[in-house]
């Protein structure tokens, strides 16, 4: 079990688009094996790649009630969203203390390179739907915060700052 450490923010790194992952090796595996056990330890639904420093389009996900549902993910895309949104309290380890309500579509389908190396479509909803967006947004180099208002970002950053100290 290997716990990563998080990258904190303003680190640049979670304002980078990270590259494209070319083929599953052992090194993807064993990266996404310590982003499982880093998001467990959190705990946490969901966690990118750039969240733990390395700088490659892999996310895992579980949403799930019993933590048995988990998707490694690389190079994930969204192909088509629902209409219908849906409002989560959202939040990072890499500005911990601070969260925000966030609205996303309540479900997505999504298209990526499992950990066989196969390229999946699989829909998503609820909480799962709201997890993979928020890595995708990690991988593409945006927060959870982007998707507030100007005032409100603002607002939760200085809250940020000031429990940092």
């Amino acid at each position: 079990m290997t716990l990563r450490p998080f990258v904190p923010w303003p680190d640049k790194r979670l304002r980078t688009p990270c590259a494209k992952v070319a083929e599953i090796t052992d090194e993807v595996h064993a990266i996404w094996d310590d982003m499982i056990d880093t998001m467990d330890a959190m705990p946490g639904v969901g966690l990118a790649a750039p969240q733990i420093g390395v700088m490659l389009q892999l996310a895992v996900v579980d949403a799930s009630p019993g933590r048995d549902r988990r998707f490694r993910m690389a190079n994930p895309l969204i192909i088509e969203s629902s209409g219908k949104m849906r409002e989560h309290e959202e939040a990072s380890p890499n500005l911990p203390g601070v969260s925000a309500k966030i609205t996303r579509p309540r479900a997505v389908s999504v298209r990526y390179l499992d950990e066989k190396g196969v390229i999946v479509r699989r829909d998503f909803v609820e909480l799962e739907a709201t997890s993979v967006q928020h890595q995708i947004d990690h991988l593409q180099g945006r927060m959870y915060f982007d998707n507030l208002s100007k005032v409100k970002r603002d607002m939760l950053l200085r809250r940020a700052r000031k429990i940092k100290g």
